[in-house]
């Protein structure tokens, strides 16, 4: 394992003592969530590559092997993690009680645009994607099929809660998306 590795490892660490200790309380949820079963198929999906990654499974492609193994790409990668979850973790910060699970509604929602909200309309989720892409470049392996999924969940939830949030406040988001990009700055 290198130093690189270890960073990566340092800073999901950190992700998961902030998000499971240390984050504010959220506010109840209004009808509870109706994508539990994408949910659940998606951390089954996540613990069987983990699972074959310890194991030793059946062999990676080329690219997944080999990105691991440049320092350079090890050190862009750390960078990234600890980056993205830092910025994953000022999100939720600047959320609040208002933060739920992706697509969950909440009792008297807020509508939050400043912030890492200034920048894109799901900061947690462009902070773990940044995050899940700097495992990819430090760890290599399994993370790049992690990343791919996490990206389609991710981008089908951003979705799924923008509608939400224009029923919710039709006034004032039309002109925050008008501002503002759903998961990459000034790009998408």
């Amino acid at each position: 394992m290198t130093i690189y590795n270890w960073i990566t490892a340092a800073a999901w660490a950190a992700f998961l003592i902030y998000w499971f200790i240390l984050s504010p309380r959220p506010k109840k949820s209004v009808g509870g969530s109706r994508h539990w079963l994408i949910r659940f198929a998606l951390a089954l999906f996540v613990a069987a590559l983990a699972y074959a990654g310890a194991t030793h499974a059946p062999a990676l492609p080329a690219f997944a092997l080999a990105v691991s193994a440049h320092p350079f790409l090890g050190a862009i990668g750390a960078a990234c993690a600890v980056v993205g979850i830092a910025f994953a973790i000022w999100a939720r910060y600047h959320l609040g009680a208002n933060w739920g699970m992706p697509m969950t509604e909440r009792e008297e929602p807020e509508l939050i645009t400043s912030g890492p909200y200034a920048y894109v309309r799901h900061p947690i989720y462009t902070g773990v994607l940044l995050a899940l892409l700097g495992s990819t470049l430090s760890a290599g392996g399994w993370w790049i099929l992690i990343f791919i999924g996490y990206a389609i969940y991710f981008t089908y939830a951003a979705k799924k809660e923008e509608k939400v949030m224009l029923a919710k406040f039709p006034n004032q988001y039309p002109a925050y998306m008008a501002r503002s990009k759903m998961l990459v700055p000034f790009i998408f």
